[in-house]
């Protein structure tokens, strides 16, 4: 056996013990007999357990594509279903960390893409979102210019000026900033970018100040 499917094989067993870490973490959290005084180190827990899956799940879903072991499976979704189970199945962290996770979309508005790589990747922007606003986030989801467009923004401090530039010039990906991963970037720039429509193909798109007053990270699906 190779290394590099050693590897994978660990990196599944460590993403399920998380799984398991953080989803026993949000149980004794929504108890109401739960009674602690510090319950901002529980949040902590939450939020480096949550970011280290998410990690994880990119980790081995980039394994899998770069070893032609998956391709899109591209499905017809109703959108508004799809952001509903989003910010439900990210509720009890975005309310552990006083923020308030919304969504909007038109309640008819179709889309086709592969459910399971797009939410993997919102989740994951979603799950950094929690880290940096400072108490919204804002999911949303539109066509545009021919294109299914997702959005999520919070109010925070936004994105540095080298990841901005960095969208549109030779500028190393060495060079961003701590805190906003490069890990990040890659997965979500590749799997936007497997989604194919003739000669289009998707992309993401990193700006400042759209309708909240922080960042705002655009998922591009043809």
């Amino acid at each position: 056996m190779k290394f590099s499917d050693v590897l994978a094989s660990l990196i599944h067993d460590m993403k399920n013990s998380l799984s398991m870490v953080v989803h026993t973490l949000d149980e004794v959290t929504s108890d109401p007999s739960f009674n602690y005084d510090r319950p901002e180190r529980i949040t902590a827990l939450q939020n480096e357990a949550r970011r280290l899956n998410n990690n994880l799940i990119e980790l081995l879903t980039l394994y899998k594509i770069e070893n032609e072991r998956i391709s899109p499976s591209i499905e017809d979704m109703d959108i508004d279903n799809f952001l509903q189970e989003l910010v439900a199945e990210n509720s009890a962290s975005a309310t552990a960390n006083g923020i308030s996770l919304a969504y909007e979309c038109d309640p008819d508005l179709f889309g086709y893409f592969d459910e399971g790589l797009i939410r993997g990747v919102l989740n994951n922007l979603i799950g950094n979102g929690i880290r940096y606003t400072r108490d919204q986030l804002m999911l949303t989801a539109a066509q545009e210019e021919g294109y299914l467009v997702f959005r999520v923004e919070d109010n925070g401090d936004g994105y540095p000026e080298p990841m901005l530039r960095a969208q549109s010039s030779d500028e190393s990906s060495a060079d961003l900033v701590e805190g906003r991963t490069k890990l990040g970037l890659h997965f979500a720039s590749m799997i936007a970018g497997m989604h194919e429509n003739g000669e289009r193909k998707g992309f993401i798109r990193l700006q400042n100040n759209y309708r909240l007053p922080g960042g705002c990270f655009s998922v591009w699906l043809p």
